[in-house]
Parts: C-alpha cells; sequence; structure tokens
C-alpha cells in the first residue's frame, strides 16, 4: 500500500525542523543569484508595503526561517519560501540559508501551495488556479487534491469552481476588490453578462458577501418568470434543503406536492456536474 503524504498534516511535516534539517541534508548558506523561482509558485500577487516590512525585519534579525530548495542544473529552485526569497533580496543579503530537498514537480507544487494556504497568502483565485493545475498536470481527482493539501473535497470543489466566472470577475478577486465568498455568490448568476454586472456593482457600492447574496437572489428572482403558487415548505424541510446545498456545494430547491414531490440539483458546467456526481457516489459507497 502506498503511504500517505504528510501534506496534509500541515507545516511541521514538510519542513524539518533544524535538528532533523542537520541529521538530513544540513541547512546551507547560498547566494542568492543561485536560487530561481518556482516555475510553478501559486502566488502571483505580493503586497509590497508587506514586503518591506519583511525585508526590514529580515535587515534586523537575519532569515531565521531557511528556504526550502531543489537542486538544479544551474543552481537551486525555489519550492517554497518566495516571499522570504523577495524580501531577503530586497534587505540586500548576499546569501540565505536553505534545505535542499529532492522532490518531483508534483511535489514542488503540492509544498508550495501548502506553505501559502496554511499561511494564508493565498487568495481564492490564486488557490483555484493551483488546484486546477494540480488536477491538469498530474491527472489527480478533486478528492485526491483535497487529501494531499488537507482541504475538504467540498471546499476544493467551491474553489476550483470559481475558475468558471468571466474574467472582469476573476480579476476582480486578483486585485482584491472581492472575496472568494463574494464570487461564489455571484457564480450563481445564469449568465455571465448578469456576472459582470453583479461583480461591477458589489465593487461599486462595497458590498458585502451577505448583501451580494441578497443582490444574487433579487436578479435572480427578476430572470424568472412568474412561478405557479407553491406550496410552502416546512421548517423541517426547509433546514434539509440547507444541508443538501452546504453538502453538494450548490444550489438545491425541494417542490413539495400534495404526495412526495421533487428535489432538483443545480449545475452551471462539467466540474460541477462531476463534483456532485462524486459526493454523492462517495457518501453512497460509505453508507454500504
Amino acid at each position: 500500500m502506498k503511504k500517505k503524504s504528510g501534506l496534509g498534516r500541515g507545516l511541521g511535516a514538510l519542513i524539518p525542523t533544524e535538528s532533523e534539517a542537520e541529521e538530513q541534508t544540513g541547512v546551507l548558506e547560498v547566494p542568492v543569484e543561485d536560487i530561481y523561482p518556482n516555475p510553478r509558485q501559486p502566488r502571483t500577487i505580493m503586497d509590497s508595503d508587506k514586503l518591506a516590512e519583511l525585508a526590514a525585519s529580515i535587515l534586523e534579525h537575519g532569515l531565521i526561517q531557511p528556504l526550502i530548495v531543489t537542486s538544479s542544473l544551474s543552481g537551486y529552485t525555489l519550492i517554497a519560501g518566495e516571499r522570504r526569497l523577495r524580501a531577503a533580496k530586497l534587505a540586500g543579503l548576499g546569501e540565505v540559508p536553505v534545505i535542499v530537498k529532492e522532490s518531483t514537480p508534483q511535489e514542488a507544487l503540492e509544498l508550495a501551495i501548502v506553505e501559502n494556504i496554511q499561511r494564508a497568502d493565498l487568495n481564492a483565485l490564486e488557490e483555484a488556479h493551483a488546484y486546477r493545475q494540480l488536477m491538469d498536470e498530474f491527472g489527480l481527482t478533486q478528492e485526491e487534491v483535497a487529501d494531499r493539501v488537507g482541504k475538504g473535497r467540498s471546499t476544493v470543489a467551491n474553489l476550483v469552481r470559481l475558475l468558471n466566472l468571466p474574467t472582469q470577475s476573476q480579476q476582480a478577486v486578483l486585485d482584491g476588490f472581492i472575496s472568494g465568498a463574494h464570487a461564489r455568490e455571484i457564480l450563481r448568476l445564469p449568465t455571465q453578462e448578469m456576472q459582470i454586472n453583479a461583480t461591477n456593482q458589489v465593487k461599486r457600492l462595497h458590498l458585502s458577501r451577505r448583501q451580494t447574496a441578497t443582490l444574487v437572489d433579487n436578479l435572480l428572482s427578476e430572470k424568472k418568470p412568474k412561478p405557479k403558487k407553491r406550496k410552502s415548505l416546512t421548517p423541517e424541510l426547509l433546514a434539509l434543503q440547507k444541508e443538501f446545498e452546504h453538502s453538494l456545494g450548490t444550489r438545491v430547491s425541494i417542490d413539495q406536492g400534495n404526495q412526495g414531490g421533487k428535489v432538483v440539483i443545480y449545475y452551471y458546467s462539467d466540474d460541477d456536474l462531476q463534483a456532485i456526481y462524486e459526493t454523492i457516489v462517495s457518501e453512497s459507497d460509505q453508507v454500504e
């Protein structure tokens, strides 16, 4: 049986302590110009003010946490510590401490993702792109990605779903104008035109996530034809409907008739449908 990776157990499982590092390969001091960026670095935006603060701290106290690198023909390729490396260069350091860790391209990407998400350094869309990269480049399922990075499958599915947003809405997330929670509400709208208009409205009015949800609900109600009068759901069925939505990560509607009724599960892309299928099938397998 294949041994399970330690990625989901946190940074302590990924980055050796100083004593562990000395037992393995030791902490080396290498020139900063010999360290090349990770081509699969999931983070694309760094706060310049915070980077300057870190550089000042490094200048005063030195770089306490070694960078994680892997050997390459031209020197070393960074696995984890992109922000610390940039700050060290900004501080004018000639050499930095590193721990050399041999890794495959997949392991290098996983390490970079875990380091960033556990330090809350990735925004929702950067995280979504990183998970999609793991799925596309290495053939992992959403469940396998979730296991590798220590996240719930529904969390990974909801983040990857953000990549279905139009470019303007995705850019708003990257620029920090709207959060991932805002984006997930906007994603409920059926057309890209509606999603773009809602994004612009959220940015212009600085709406909260709850206000965005209300906006989307209102837009959806305007789009729908006047429905036939439906039988009101009991509090128990309303609670069940919410549980369905939370578990499946999408909109669910229960329509109660005089005898029986129907449950409608909404999806907005092939990825959504696959994620819903995996959730239902995996849960039914556990019941058996």
